[in-house]
């Protein structure tokens, strides 16, 4: 039987509001992006662009991913329970997700990102089908990892 505990209650709360502020900044900083360059901010959109057509914009997209790498370097220094979110695999397993990734970014139109958080809050209907996708693929793998016995990573 479910009962109420405050203390389990106090502690969502506290989780509702940091990721009630965390999405909000992350909106924001999308809708600040687009207001200055004109362009929709999906992280696979941005590299794609430097990889394949280095030339006007390649400068700020490089300061950019500069700022995502430093930032999750910072965070892994300093945030002792950062360690949680360090990849479980090695290098061979990492490449050969990123290369799914990629894949599927460029299968899908772009990546969570650009059309969960961008795509949606600009009222695109082709977003919204493509983030149910996604969240139905992550919520289909999960159960697959949890009820078919797969090992937990190392």
């Amino acid at each position: 039987m479910w009962t109420f505990n405050p203390q389990v209650a106090r502690h969502l709360d506290s989780y509702f509001l940091r990721a009630l502020a965390g999405g909000f900044l992350i909106g924001l900083a999308s809708l600040v992006a687009l207001l200055s360059t004109g362009v929709i901010p999906g992280i696979s959109g941005l590299f794609s662009r430097i990889l394949r057509k280095p030339g006007a914009g390649t400068a700020w997209r490089l300061v950019f991913f500069a700022g995502l790498l430093a930032g999750a370097g910072l965070l892994f220094a300093t945030v002792d329970s950062a360690a949680a979110y360090r990849p479980a695999h090695g290098l061979v397993a990492l490449a050969v997700a990123g290369v799914l990734v990629g894949f599927g970014t460029r299968l899908g139109g772009g990546c969570t990102s650009g059309h969960g958080v961008c795509g949606i809050g600009l009222g695109s209907r082709t977003s919204l089908v493509a983030t149910l996708v996604f969240m139905a693929a992550g919520i289909a793998t999960v159960w697959m990892l949890v009820h078919l016995n797969f090992p937990p990573p190392r």
